[in-house]
């Protein structure tokens, strides 16, 4: 378990994060969102320990992280960072050694994830040889390839083609079922919203957003519903607004404060109702919502 308790950092005269406080279970998929400037980056380099905070405490299954934790953590950063000259395997076995791991245990763990993504054929490329998708591959095996208990990944569908984007997710899936603690740090929200179990979203430095996403949503959603229908829609009385109507298609109702049982006798003389479903907020429209306050 990852725990943070009232971290703050702050840059000369800058607040970068003001009092987070956050717990994240294993075997979860955790949405860290935001706008840019909001304050991820910092929170990002705090878990991975590259800089402290300047106040508060960071826990990792009830310890206070220490250096001791680096080996059980594994970081996709935005900006990737494999070495250009290197080749491929002597690239994999260098990181996975610097995370810990025997040559033997290196090796066998290399030549899994190289299966698993396709790049086995490509070992003795050196890194600047490669197309960009497939030194992403190459950048998430490097990731996870010693079998991190957290793992944190910075937009890892950038740059890839929606086959391996795809082969990706089905490896994040995987990666958590298997007990790991994934940190989705994206501005992509229809990743985050098929991905996540939970969310965070930070706006000027503080957490503005928490909770799964079904929770979110349903604090942001209006009252609305939307009916497929044949036929010509009624008028209504005014308790009920008609905020879109295409005729003998589909018309979005906004409830107030009413509900749906009691708009149904408004309609059922008049038209053939076919399908009734209730109007939920994107993450995209929170997003865009919270990001404007």
């Amino acid at each position: 378990m990852l725990k943070l308790d009232a971290i703050s950092k702050k840059y000369d005269s800058k607040i970068a994060l003001q009092n987070i406080s956050l717990t994240i279970k294993p075997s979860t998929i955790f949405g860290l969102l935001g706008p840019n400037g909001a304050g991820k980056t910092t929170l990002i380099r705090i878990l991975c320990q590259i800089t402290q905070p300047d106040s508060g405490y960071f826990y990792i299954n009830s310890e206070v992280a220490t250096e001791k934790h680096q080996s059980i953590i594994g970081y996709l950063p935005e900006e990737r960072g494999l070495y250009k000259k290197m080749k491929v395997h002597e690239q994999l076995l260098y990181l996975a050694q610097l995370k810990g791991m025997g040559k033997e245990d290196a090796i066998i763990s290399i030549s899994f994830w190289a299966e698993k993504l396709q790049f086995s054929e490509w070992f003795d490329k050196k890194i600047d040889e490669l197309s960009k998708g497939m030194q992403q591959k190459v950048q998430f095996a490097a990731t996870v390839i010693h079998n991190p208990q957290i793992i944190i990944l910075d937009e890892p569908f950038t740059g890839f083609d929606p086959i391996n984007a795809e082969l990706i997710r089905q490896c994040v899936l995987e990666l958590k079922y298997l007990g790991k603690l994934i940190i989705l740090s994206t501005h992509r929200m229809e990743s985050a919203e098929a991905l996540c179990d939970e969310i965070a979203m930070i706006h000027k430095s503080e957490i503005v957003l928490n909770g799964t996403i079904s929770e979110i949503k349903s604090i942001y959603k209006k009252n609305q519903i939307k009916i497929y229908y044949e036929g010509i829609f009624p008028l209504l009385n005014p308790d009920f607004e008609i905020v879109t109507l295409i005729e003998n298609q589909f018309a979005i109702i906004n409830l107030g404060n009413k509900t749906v049982n009691q708009l149904i006798p408004n309609c059922i003389n008049h038209v053939q109702i076919k399908q009734i479903e209730e109007i939920m907020p994107t993450l995209n429209d929170i997003f865009i919502l919270k990001s404007n306050e």
